[in-house]
């Protein structure tokens, strides 16, 4: 992997780490809550999107509509289990589980579904990121309180909805050669489509979730585009394979933080089991 993309890909993860944290401060309504920071990220994409299409280096085109609005529903799948996982779990129990099951569920659809071959270093590699997940959530003493298995499950289906849009952006950055910057873009109207039902039942709360969380919104609005977009740009210079796992050392900014902010790990055992699931993800990725 070139240096500049390696570089990219890094800055991408502690991007990531960084609004993944910031939605932990939540205190408002969820669906508002997801609403209102897709709305400010698509403010501050769409202009891309028209500079782009107005200079001809992406055309609107059917295939970027029809792409941006399979990936808006897969994207709106995964915020919203995303926070009601960290409505309800530890953030340190949430985030290292979605992020390291879903590069492995990637790689078994990609197996059972697609019918590519992997490796004995792959499947050493998935082996790696399970272990690494049960270290991170297998406290027992969490176990007994239910914590930890609802964490896990709610991580689980983040991680499913993940492995979906992963497959589907490199499809259509890679194959279908869309502009990262215009088919993110695409993609953010979609969700602000879908989520607007939602948001004009719950109106009436809008000026209290604003009010009360301005602060992690700004951040997530501008963090989370930012680093997606430094993704999708990388995937078309460096195969999914390695650009998937190398992202997912947000997992151990993640973990670290939520010790330090959260006090949700003993530091031995986050920093333990984050080590183990970059590394099964880094194995895969070989």
């Amino acid at each position: 992997m070139p240096i500049g993309t390696f570089a990219i890909v890094l800055l991408a993860a502690f991007a990531h780490a960084g609004w993944n944290l910031a939605s932990k401060y939540k205190r408002g309504d969820t669906i508002l809550f997801v609403g209102a920071y897709t709305v400010g990220s698509a403010i501050l994409c769409a202009p891309l999107a028209v500079w782009f299409a107005a200079a001809g280096i992406q055309p609107i085109t059917p295939a970027l509509i029809g792409a941006s609005a399979v990936s808006a529903a897969l994207h709106a799948g995964y915020s919203l289990a995303l926070q009601a996982g960290y409505d309800r779990a530890a953030f340190g129990v949430v985030y290292p589980v979605a992020r390291g099951s879903g590069p492995l569920l990637s790689m078994g659809v990609a197996v059972a579904v697609l019918g590519e071959w992997i490796g004995w270093t792959s499947a050493v590699g998935g082996l790696l990121v399970v272990g690494g997940i049960l270290v991170v959530a297998g406290d027992p003493r969490k176990m007994r309180g239910g914590d930890a298995r609802r964490g896990v499950l709610w991580g689980v289906m983040t991680g499913i909805a993940i492995a979906a849009y992963t497959l589907w952006d490199a499809h259509a950055v890679g194959r279908l050669g869309l502009a990262p910057e215009s088919y993110y873009a695409g993609t953010l109207l979609f969700q602000c489509a879908l989520l607007t039902p939602g948001i004009l039942r719950r109106r009436a709360g809008v000026r209290t979730t604003l009010r009360a969380d301005w602060r992690p919104l700004i951040l997530i609005a501008v963090l989370s585009p930012l680093a997606y977009i430094l993704v999708l740009t990388a995937m078309q210079e460096s195969p999914v394979a390695l650009v998937a796992p190398l992202r997912e050392s947000s997992i151990v900014i993640g973990s670290l933080v939520a010790w330090r902010l959260f006090d949700e790990h003993d530091l031995g055992r986050g920093v333990l089991g984050a080590v183990v699931v970059v590394a099964g993800i880094v194995v895969i990725g070989l």
